[in-house]
């Protein structure tokens, strides 16, 4: 492939193994799409794609991605609007018979559906965000949050900026601004049940011009990819080997009752074959 498709707001470049999305800088488009400046999306994250009728004489084409294969969407958890999409691609109806080929074309290179044991899409990069509360800063390692006098609550003055070390985090939780209560919250390893945004010392809560999803979207997201990838790897469980005398115990006496004939033929070998497998 290789050709380019543009839209509204975006450009879609097609690669061998990957898209590549550039959003558009201008006045009408999205802040999201202009935060993030571009998506390098492998086809191995991508799942599905769609081809539907937009709005006043448009198509829009979307790339549907498999679950947990991108950090930002992960985060969003089905919270952004439709037109904040950074997935969708609006083009005029004229060009819905070119928007169907490449659909098509991408449909052909897919190979891989269910949900992505890791994130495929790199983060975007964590903007510093001034929340109602308090202003937000992740440096790759910590995440930190200094309260403003003017809005924190006593509870989180009492217990004064704080610093998490990503390891001892197993996620994040964000509420979109959009809606009513928004915020953003670090989920703790072994903690209890957390106290309401407002007064819980591990978020920050949003409002009227703070921490917007242009800005809290992106820093949630890439915390989330930091903790994804400080999670320990699971060590799998040492093979236990058994006593070769014990195995050859155990063929002998399912030799006999073979040759007794209760056991089959296929039965015999397939055990036989397990026992020894265990040497």
């Amino acid at each position: 492939m290789g050709d380019v498709l543009a839209g509204l707001h975006a450009a879609w470049e097609f690669g061998s193994d990957s898209v590549l999305i550039r959003y558009e800088r201008g006045i009408r488009t999205p802040k999201l799409f202009q935060a993030l400046g571009e998506r390098q999306v492998p086809l191995e994250a991508i799942e599905g794609v769609t081809l539907t009728p937009g709005r006043r004489g448009t198509v829009v084409l979307r790339v549907e991605l498999r679950p947990g294969a991108d950090p930002l969407l992960e985060a969003a958890a089905g919270q952004l609007k439709e037109s904040s999409d950074p997935y969708r691609l609006v083009l005029p109806a004229e060009r819905e018979t070119l928007a169907e080929y490449y659909a098509d074309e991408l449909r052909a290179r897919l190979t891989e559906s269910g949900p992505a044991e890791r994130h495929l899409v790199t983060a975007p990069k964590a903007p510093r965000f001034k929340a109602y509360d308090g202003k937000a800063a992740f440096d790759g390692s910590a995440v930190s949050f200094r309260w403003f006098w003017t809005g924190a609550s006593s509870a989180k003055w009492k217990a004064g900026d704080q610093r998490f070390p990503i390891g001892e985090l197993s996620g994040v939780e964000w509420r979109s601004p959009e809606v009513f209560e928004g915020h953003l919250r670090l989920l703790r390893r072994d903690a209890g049940a957390p106290a309401q945004p407002d007064q819980d010392p591990a978020a920050v809560v949003f409002g009227l011009g703070y921490g917007p999803v242009h800005e809290s979207l992106p820093f949630a997201a890439a915390v989330l990819a930091a903790v994804r990838d400080c999670a320990p790897v699971p060590v799998p469980a040492a093979r236990v080997r058994r006593d070769p005398a014990d195995i050859a115990e155990r063929i002998r006496h399912l030799g006999e009752l073979h040759q007794a004939g209760l056991v089959t033929d296929e039965e015999f070998s397939s055990k036989k074959a397990e026992l020894l497998s265990e040497l």
